[in-house]
């Protein structure tokens, strides 16, 4: 019996897990997270090491500990070279996530691990019942549902073509991909993953973008992580409404200044080739795209770097939950919860099942922070 299971180890899990440890109103033997890798951030990890991506888009107080300086102190602690770029001291990948592993390690994040997938949750009397898919029956009087929508997005044409992979597959092996490469995609994954292989395979690499560059710092106005927008935001009780907002706000498909600049120079010095337009007809046997411009393209690899479905995730034990406790969705099909992001008493929800009460930046590194602000107050009002 634990006090609370945490479904997915990710930011957004182990965001809340390590402000609930170092509350002291948690004890790690109350406390059990529940994630198929085997340690904290592995996705994260494996993901953002795939593209190569050398800084967060996100500044130094974004990170999965409570104190908002956390990492600054990290950084000049270990006495790290290079730390933050930019205006708004974005990250090192690789300082946020020794942060994040020495954080791990100092709560024994480990020991709380469960390696696995839920097969199936509910209510048993007063306690939430989760079934993993190793056959385990673990109980718990509060939950949280920490999880993304991992299903891969891939254009229409995708099924047609033999040598395809997208970037954020699992299967997909970086070793042993072979140029000439054609990169699908616009936004800041296709930027990283072209910037990388045009070192490994200069003049061998085209990124094809449907649109134009979108530059932005970030992939919302940093006036949705405060009251400028928020205020107003949270006054709209139809969902419909805010998740026109929330489409709104984001500015999907972008990248920085930097990205954009060093695009431009790869271009400019034949390493990269940069296309606007999209794939119109595709002849596998032949091993042919052909661009609505009529442009030829004979690549050996393509990578799609199109993200991810925008709708709910697809699990069968969430679908189910959500029949078998008649929890309130909106039209778009995500939760309505209450301002603590409650679903219903003791269930809490984080990341993009969040999103209708944090707003648009409620999957990134931020979201995690303010979901875990509104559990954490809601625990002590609790009290």
């Amino acid at each position: 019996m634990y006090e609370w299971i945490i479904i997915g180890g990710g930011i957004h899990g182990c965001t809340i897990a390590l402000s609930l440890l170092t509350s002291g109103k948690v004890k790690k033997e109350e406390i059990l997270i529940i994630d198929p890798h085997s340690g904290p951030l592995e996705r994260w990890r494996e993901r953002t090491e795939r593209i190569q991506m050398p800084f967060l888009r996100s500044p130094s107080v974004h990170h999965i500990d409570v104190t908002p300086f956390s990492l600054e102190k990290y950084a000049k602690k270990v006495n790290y070279d290079n730390p933050f770029y930019g205006y708004y001291d974005r990250p090192s990948l690789k300082l946020f996530n020794q942060h994040a592993a020495s954080l791990s390690k100092e709560a024994s994040l480990q020991d709380i691990w469960c390696q696995s997938k839920v097969k199936q949750m509910g209510k048993q009397g007063p306690f939430w019942e989760i079934e993993t898919e190793d056959q385990h029956i673990y109980f718990a009087k509060n939950s949280v549902i920490a999880i993304g929508n991992n299903e891969l997005h891939y254009p229409p044409w995708a099924n047609e073509w033999n040598n395809g992979y997208h970037i954020f597959d699992s299967e997909l092996n970086m070793d042993n991909i072979k140029p000439p490469l054609l990169i699908v995609g616009g936004g800041i994954t296709a930027a990283h993953t072209a910037i990388s292989l045009s070192h490994l395979f200069p003049g061998e690499v085209t990124l094809m973008s449907r649109h134009p560059f979108r530059v932005h710092d970030f992939d919302s106005d940093p006036g949705w992580l405060g009251p400028k927008y928020l205020d107003a935001y949270a006054k709209i009780k139809n969902y419909d409404v805010r998740r026109k907002m929330i489409y709104q706000a984001r500015h999907r498909g972008s990248i920085p200044s930097e990205l954009y600049s060093r695009l431009h120079r790869l271009n400019k010095h034949g390493k990269l080739s940069i296309v606007q337009s999209e794939i119109q007809t595709v002849s596998s046997e032949s091993n042919v795209l052909i661009s609505k411009e009529s442009t030829v393209f004979r690549p050996a690899t393509v990578l799609f770097a199109t993200g991810f479905e925008p709708a709910l995730t697809n699990q069968s034990w969430l679908r189910h939950l959500i029949t078998k406790q008649n929890l309130t969705c909106a039209n778009c099909g995500y939760p309505i919860v209450e301002e603590s992001l409650e679903w219903c008493p003791h269930l809490f929800v984080m990341g993009p099942l969040a999103e209708l009460e944090i707003g648009p930046a409620s999957r990134n590194i931020i979201g995690a922070r303010k979901a875990t602000e509104r559990i954490m107050r809601n625990i002590h009002l609790n009290q």
